[in-house]
């Protein structure tokens, strides 16, 4: 089934780095060309709004990955996001007196996308987490608006491709992944 796109269609696009990210660098052992992602997702469309959801940490495994595979910190990295059109929203990793780890946008993601949703036609959530599917049917039932789902195939919840409106496969998109040379 192809997306149907009309011009007035103002879009939101709402990203989940995380797991774009490891889904990306686990699976194809790539970076997603995030100039390229909008281009596809928005389409002949209005963008409205394109965020990401990021955690900040000098000593997070995505620093240190991307700072061996590209040469970049998290700050040039935040900063090619930012070029391409992405607003941030930006959040401290948070580490427990026991060392455990927590670094989640979830609850942000669905606020903003709920909060924004008036605003918009179509609400295109980059994520392949099944957490997510509460949200995609609230949007969808509650809200009234058309709810895509971006993410890779191989690693996103097949319920939250179900319950999308339309799922759009990342991988299947011209120049939306580049190759890390290691």
């Amino acid at each position: 089934m192809n997306r149907i796109e009309y011009k007035d269609q103002r879009v939101g696009i709402f990203i989940d780095i995380q797991n774009l990210y490891h889904s990306a660098k686990n699976i194809y052992a790539s970076r997603v060309n995030y100039k390229e992602l909008i281009k596809s997702l928005v389409g002949k469309r209005s963008l409205v709004w394109a965020l990401a959801y990021v955690v900040k940490s000098d000593t997070s495994s995505l620093e240190s990955h991307i700072s061996k595979t590209t040469g970049k910190s998290e700050a040039s990295f935040f900063d090619a996001l930012e070029k391409s059109g992405i607003r941030l929203r930006v959040k401290d990793l948070q580490i427990f007196a026991g060392g455990a780890k927590k670094a989640d946008w979830d609850v942000g993601l669905a606020v903003d996308a709920i909060r924004m949703s008036t605003n918009l036609d179509v609400i295109v959530l980059v994520t392949g987490d099944g957490d997510f599917i509460p949200l995609v049917e609230y949007l969808k039932w509650g809200m009234g608006k058309v709810v895509e789902v971006a993410g890779f195939s191989k690693s996103a919840s097949s319920k939250i491709k179900e319950t999308a409106d339309f799922f759009i496969n990342i991988e299947e998109i011209p120049r939306a992944l580049t190759s890390i040379k290691e």
